[in-house]
This record gives C-alpha cells, sequence and structure tokens, in this order.
C-alpha cells in the first residue's frame, strides 16, 4: 500500500495529466447543488463540496441506458434481432466521491455479480471505473454512516483515499488501479499515513446520529411484515419516489422497448417500489396496490430481507439522503429503530 501526498498546487496539473488516459467524472456545482458529472477539459473536481444531491451510482448504472437496438423493417435481413448498443467501456476515474457512495457500490454490486448470473452492463461499467474517494471530515448532521456498517474514512469499494490536509491531500493507494492512476496522474512525492487515524477518529465523533440494528437479523420476517405501525408509519407518505432517487443503494429498474418507425431501442431505466404501476400485473391484479405496503416493502428489503439473504449488514450506509430530501420528513433512522425494537404480541 503506498501512502502519496500531493501538494495541491500539482492537483490540476495532476488531473490533466489523467485526461489522456481516462474519462473524469467528479462533483461539480450544477445550480443549486453539486452533482457528480463528467469534467470537460476546463473542469476540476470541486473537492469543497460537502455532499451531492444525487450519489455517483449512475456512473455505473445510468438512470437510463440503451440495451440492445433492433430493426422492424423486414427488408432487413436482420429484422427483429437484438444487437448490442453501442458502449464506452474505456477507462474511466470518479474523483472525489464519498466512502459511503462507494461503499453503497459494494453492497450493490451483490445483485448484479453472483454465481448464477454477471450482468455485463452493470459490471463491465464498475470493472472499468477507478473510484477516488474523498474523507468526510465535516458530515451532516443526518449521516449515520459509522452505525450503518460505514464511515467518513471508509475504504471498501475505493481504490484511492484521500484526506484533505490543508495545504495538500494525502491519497493512501488501496488496490493496483489506484497506484496506476496516482502514477498516471505523476503524483509520487512520499506520504505518511500517520494522518489516517487521528482524523478518522475525529471525524467519527462529530456523528451523533445512531441506528440501532442488533436484532434485526434475528427478527421473525413475517413478524414485522405483519406489524401493527406500518399504516401510521406510511401515513405521511406520498408516494414520489424520492427516496428511492437519491439513495445509493437502491438499484430496481424496468425494461421497456422504445420504438421510432422501424428502429427501436430496448432501454434499462431506474424504478421505484414506492409508485403503484412497480408491481402491476398484466392481468390487473396489483399485490401491493395499497401506499404502505409499498412503503413497508422499501423498508423490509433494506432492512430486513437484505440483511437475511446476505449477512452483511443493512441495505443502507448512513448517507442520510433521504432523510434530507423526503419531503414528508420519514426518517430511515426513526423506522429502523422501530423495527429493531419491535416484539410481536404473544
Amino acid at each position: 500500500m503506498k501512502v502519496i501526498k500531493i501538494d495541491k498546487n500539482t492537483w490540476a496539473g495532476g488531473i490533466d495529466s489523467l485526461r489522456s488516459g481516462y474519462r473524469l467524472l467528479g462533483p461539480v456545482m450544477q445550480g443549486d447543488a453539486h452533482e457528480y458529472k463528467e469534467l470537460t477539459s476546463d473542469e476540476t473536481p470541486d473537492m469543497a463540496y460537502t455532499n451531492t444531491r444525487l450519489s455517483p451510482k449512475s456512473v455505473v448504472f445510468p438512470q437510463s441506458e440503451p440495451m440492445f437496438t433492433y430493426s422492424l423493417d423486414e427488408s432487413d435481413p436482420e429484422h427483429h434481432i437484438l444487437k448490442d448498443a453501442p458502449k464506452d467501456y474505456s477507462p474511466r476515474a470518479v474523483i472525489g466521491m464519498r466512502p459511503c457512495d462507494a461503499k453503497a457500490l459494494a453492497l450493490v454490486r451483490m445483485n448484479f455479480d453472483t454465481e448464477e448470473y454477471r450482468d455485463p452492463f452493470w459490471m463491465d461499467a464498475y470493472e472499468a471505473t477507478t473510484f477516488v474517494g474523498l474523507a468526510c471530515d465535516a458530515p451532516y448532521e443526518t449521516c449515520f454512516c459509522t452505525s450503518a456498517g460505514c464511515g467518513p474514512y471508509h475504504e471498501e469499494g475505493l481504490d484511492v483515499l484521500l484526506s484533505d490536509c490543508g495545504d495538500a491531500y494525502v491519497a493512501k493507494a488501496l488496490t493496483e488501479k489506484g497506484e496506476k492512476l496516482l502514477a498516471a496522474a505523476g503524483w509520487a512525492a512520499e506520504g505518511d499515513d500517520s494522518v489516517f487515524e487521528p482524523k478518522k477518529a475525529e471525524a467519527e465523533a462529530k456523528i451523533t446520529c445512531k441506528v440501532n440494528s442488533s436484532n434485526l437479523r434475528g427478527k421473525n420476517s413475517l413478524e414485522l411484515y405483519d406489524a401493527p405501525f406500518w399504516k401510521d408509519l406510511s401515513f405521511a407518505c406520498i408516494n414520489c419516489g424520492t427516496c428511492t432517487y437519491t439513495c445509493p443503494t437502491c438499484w430496481c429498474f424496468d425494461i421497456q422497448d422504445e420504438n421510432k418507425g422501424n428502429e427501436g431501442v430496448r432501454m434499462r431505466n431506474w424504478d421505484s417500489c414506492m409508485t403503484s404501476l412497480f408491481t402491476l400485473h398484466g392481468s390487473g391484479h396489483n399485490p401491493r396496490d395499497q401506499k404502505h405496503q409499498r412503503f413497508r416493502q422499501r423498508f423490509m428489503h433494506k432492512l430486513k430481507y437484505f440483511v437475511d439473504k446476505y449477512d452483511k449488514g443493512l441495505m443502507c450506509v448512513g448517507c442520510g439522503r433521504c432523510v434530507q430530501q423526503c419531503p414528508a420528513n420519514i426518517d430511515i433512522r426513526s423506522i429502523c429503530n422501530k423495527m429493531n425494537g419491535y416484539e410481536a404480541a404473544s
């Protein structure tokens, strides 16, 4: 493991050096909020940001993604044959993502890379990407990452972890991909890794929000499913889906064909379990046609079903985005605590 010191006077030059070998993405102010976007030739990532409204999951899982193209023209000898849509899986790097967002991608990967199936679209994009994290020294008051299996200096899913030390970044190369990127940028000055532990402890001490999930794995799923509190908890919910679109670990999608004339594209689009159409059958039957049922599904999936299936903790990294952006002030922290403490009547 290499530790490199990057003088901020050399930062922009190093970013420019990377452009010849990588497509670069990073946080940039867009309107009134920071967003992850591909950097133009005169842009550098804004490393002074606190957090972004949306996570960088779209880097490997675009909100709308062409999967295949096809022709309906019967004069075409290959009509009605699906062909791979053009893709660009050339090396790219996300510069300055938060550790919670990298951990989120590692959790989501378990759904797209299994023993039975490897999703080529998600995995090819993931494997083409080098993830350069920026440690979080000023977490939001809604962050609860330390009790969700993560933290402001968490390393899982990252290739490089940066810590802002004032006039320089100290970079810890965590993988060979990370070392390759640092070398390509020309950053080679030896750094001191002793800065990480005290800064990590200081950052973690600032996170006062906690959730208790210690009992969830031992809970009976059916008892939680039938708990009497779901209608009350979901009363204010308007099923807008904001929570699912801002969440870095939500990965539900729909597949649709879009035709224009005799040409067509098969698209994969983000979807949300909070909408009534999500579970609508072709027959017209909907097994989750009530608001509280959709609400329950979201929280049972993240806080119970995922826990039971993978034994990897919550399907949540404590980024707090859903808490900040829910228009009805629904708080996953209080729901987790309620589920964790629930005891069915005997």
